[in-house]
Formats: C-alpha cells, structure tokens, sequence
C-alpha cells in the first residue's frame, strides 16, 4: 500500500495523503495553502475522512494549509513540539504515534533542518520532510538549523531504518518521487561516506540564497497557515478587509469591545467543542455548523439576528478563524456588522492530561474556563 504523493509546483513541495482501506480515515502530511482545493478534490474522489493534518517542520518555502483544512473537514491538528507551532492541537514528540482507522504513524525526531524537524513512519515507508532529501538533505543555515544535528538524525536515525524503506521527501526539483533508504545510505553525495566533520564543513559552505517566502511563510506556519501578526499600534486598530465583511480584529480589542459594552461576542464553534475545549465568558453561542458531519447550523441566522442587541457589532470567534470569517460573511449579507476575531482555540486535552499539564489552554486576550 502506497501514499497518495501531491505535488505543488510553485514550491516543489509534496503533500501525502495515507488513509486506512476500510475505514476512509485519512491523514495529510505537509499540505500547501494554494493546494487546499486540489487536496478537498482528493479526499472526495477517495471517498476519505480527514482525521490529521501532520507538519513536519515550521516551512520556509510555503504556507500551510492545516488550519484551514481542520476547520473545513473537523480533523485535527499535530505538529513537533519543537517547531512552536502553538496552534496545532498535538504536540508530538519522539516515538508518539497518530492513529487513523487501524493503521499508525510514528513520530522520530530528525532535528538539524530545523531544531523540531521530524519524519514519519507508516508500514515500509518514510515520510522525511526537509531532513532527508533524494541525493541530498535539507539546508542548516536558517531557522535554528544544525548542521551536526542533521548528520545524527540522518546516519543513526533515518539510516537505521531497514534498507528497504521507501523515502517519501517533502521537496524535489528534479522531477523524482521517491528513493529507499539503502539508496540513500550508499549513494546521497551529501552525506554517504563522509565524516560527521567533513558533512558540517560540506554544508557550511553552502552558501544558499534565503527562500523566496520566507518572512511571510514562517510566522504564519507557526499559527498553522491562519494568522498573519499584527504588531505594534495595529493590535488595537480593527483590520479593514475586501472580503465581504467589516474587518478582521486581534482577541485583545475583540475582548476590549465586549467588556466595554460596545459589541457581541459570538462563538460560532460546535456545540462539542465548547464542551470539550471550553466556554468563553459572556459569548453568544452560535453555532456556525454542527457535528457530526459538520453541517450547516439552520438556525444560525435567526440566532445571530438575535445575537446583535441594539444593532451592535458582533465579533465571531471560532476554532482557527476560518468558519468565523464564513460567519461574519452571512451576518453581513443579513445587514449586520460582523468582525472576524484573528486567531482562535485550538488543542487536545486528552494528550495535555496525558503528559501532566493541567490546562493550559487560551485564546491570547480572551479569558476562558474549561470543564
């Protein structure tokens, strides 16, 4: 059984798609903003069930399209505990696994590309992200980047795997696919054969031009490809947008509005959600779809209608700011004044209990209680 491989010219990036034969539960590795309809398309010609989107690095080179694809499909979000990436719901760590259906990913750490960098394991196959490339391995000089890191996660973690181990990189320029990892241990000019000395002297020398995206593709893929940073004297300033609703607002003034009396705070999360991540304090609660299935919520219009006391504006929070943005849309096209709240609430607290933690959980500016 192989991956379904997807491919982003723009970027060279590839995006992987594994399910479980009989139950249609799927998984995504790395998948790109602009691909987010071709990778909608496949799930649907496949008959799948998104239940993970997967990151194996904080890109450089593109966005990411995983918060947009959890709020469209209900999956959930992982990513490595070392990249910051504070919006994914799992924060995975070396040897976790992800369960889709009966089959299971593994998580290894293979620091170096970036200091959180991991790749994935499924059945025979390897899933390695900017570590391992085919004939070659992605750059250190950037980003937290370890050129020794990189030579260990390569020669005693990735070339531990058997021989026969299928490769499945995160880019390609030269129209491959794939490559085994005994193809790789005996022939990758960057790495086989050479000491770990004369591999860091290799890449030092590189001398690579920075990536095209690279200001705007890491801070956004730190919040899951969502949000883009207002700073400074904009945080407190509502963001205009062309996109058919008032604007776009950071939590901080959404909660300064609501507590000042001057607007509505409205939660259009499920139902489920709020009872499994928490309720924000004096938030309306309506529902922009419900689970399961994630179907569009009948009665939103009239709730919603209900929701503006006096005519004022409302400001809609959601999970990562995509059904907020489809909410605040249809408030308008009803006559109200609809603000999107940048950012939203994310997380699994299953997996925090797990690990020890005891909440943890926020929106940043928003207060909020959990069960």
């Amino acid at each position: 059984m192989k991956p379904l491989q997807l491919f982003d010219p723009d970027s060279s990036t590839f995006t992987y798609v594994l399910f479980d034969q009989s139950t249609r539960d799927a998984l995504i590795i790395d998948p790109v903003d602009e691909q987010i309809e071709r990778d909608l398309a496949t799930l649907r010609e496949y008959g799948l069930k998104l239940v993970w989107t997967v990151e194996t690095h904080a890109h450089a080179d593109h966005i990411t399209s995983a918060g947009k694809l959890a709020e469209l499909t209900g999956a959930r979000t992982a990513a490595p505990v070392g990249c910051g990436i504070g919006t994914a719901g799992v924060q995975l760590r070396h040897a976790d696994t992800l369960s889709f259906g009966g089959e299971t990913l593994s998580a290894l750490h293979t620091p170096g590309h970036t200091a959180g960098s991991m790749s994935f394991v499924w059945r025979e196959h390897v899933f390695t992200g900017d570590t391992l490339l085919i004939n070659g391995c992605g750059r250190t000089d950037f980003q937290s980047g370890n050129a020794a890191d990189l030579y260990r996660s390569l020669t005693q973690v990735l070339f531990a795997l058997p021989d026969t181990t299928t490769v499945w990189p995160g880019h390609d320029y030269q129209g491959r696919s794939h490559s085994t990892i005994g193809q790789e241990k005996a022939g990758n000019p960057r790495v086989a054969g050479k000491s770990e000395a004369e591999f860091v002297a290799l890449m030092d020398a590189l001398n690579l031009p920075k990536p095209r995206r690279i200001d705007e593709a890491v801070p956004a893929n730190l919040t899951s490809g969502i949000r883009h940073d207002m700073d400074g004297a904009l945080l407190m300033q509502p963001r205009p947008t062309q996109s058919g609703y008032a604007g776009d607002v950071s939590p901080q003034l959404a909660w300064q509005w609501a507590q000042a009396g001057r607007a509505v705070l409205v939660d259009v999360r499920t139902d489920a959600e709020r009872e499994w991540v928490g309720f924000v304090p004096g938030a309306v609660p309506v529902a922009w779809k419900q689970w399961p299935g994630m179907a569009m919520n009948p009665q939103f219009d009239d709730a919603v209608r209900q929701a503006a006391v006096g005519g004022k504006p409302l400001v809609l929070l959601c999970r990562s700011g995509v059904r907020s943005i489809a909410a605040a849309k249809r408030a308008t096209e009803l006559g109200l004044e609809a603000y999107n709240i940048l950012e939203g609430f994310e997380g699994d607290p299953d997996a925090q209990a797990q690990r020890g933690r005891k909440g943890g959980w926020r929106h940043h500016g928003l207060p909020w209680r959990q069960n």
